[in-house]
């Protein structure tokens, strides 16, 4: 059965997550992976730290985090399972914390990617994001790229609202 047509639920990450988001995590990302007490301590964050999960019956087909730091939310992670790409999961996972990044008040969501993983950055930029700075050798020897998509952008309409009326008295 493929992922599209199993039953997929977006939900809160809880700690009986942990273990599987973890092997998950070594397997996608095995140089830069974070480990189990890494995971412990991001959950124990919240409500600061703010993750999901994403799964079917067959388990955890995806998770993403979020830090709320006010004006600004950092994208902390966000990975689909092989068995799940390609069914609009990383950008389910995506839209999820744009939305949440926007409840919690904040005008710009920023995250670092690296720069040779170009589907996640075909994903950020479809969503918005743009490149602000290059971190050189970030990851090891891969640099990052540090995207930023503003949340809040006054029109027009807003802007003229917030003139004062009239000329001077």
């Amino acid at each position: 059965m493929s992922a599209a047509t199993r039953e997929i639920v977006l939900r809160e990450l809880g700690w009986p997550d942990l273990e599987q988001v973890a092997a998950l995590e070594q397997e996608l990302f095995p140089q830069d992976a974070w480990d189990l007490a890494s995971w412990w301590h991001e959950l124990a964050g919240r409500p600061r730290r703010d993750y999901l999960v994403l799964t079917d019956p067959d388990g955890v087909l995806g998770y993403a985090g979020l830090d709320h730091g006010g004006e600004v939310s950092d994208v902390m992670t966000i990975a689909v399972h092989p068995r799940g790409r390609g069914h609009g999961l990383g950008q389910r996972l995506l839209d999820e914390l744009v939305a949440r990044a926007r409840q919690a008040g904040a005008q710009r969501i920023m995250l670092e990617v690296r720069a040779d993983n170009a589907a996640a950055r075909g994903l950020y930029e479809r969503s918005g994001f743009a490149t602000v700075a290059t971190r050189r050798g970030y990851y090891q020897s891969v640099d990052a790229l540090v995207l930023a998509h503003e949340l809040t952008r006054p029109s027009a309409d807003q802007t003229a609202a917030d003139q004062p009326a009239g000329g001077p008295a």
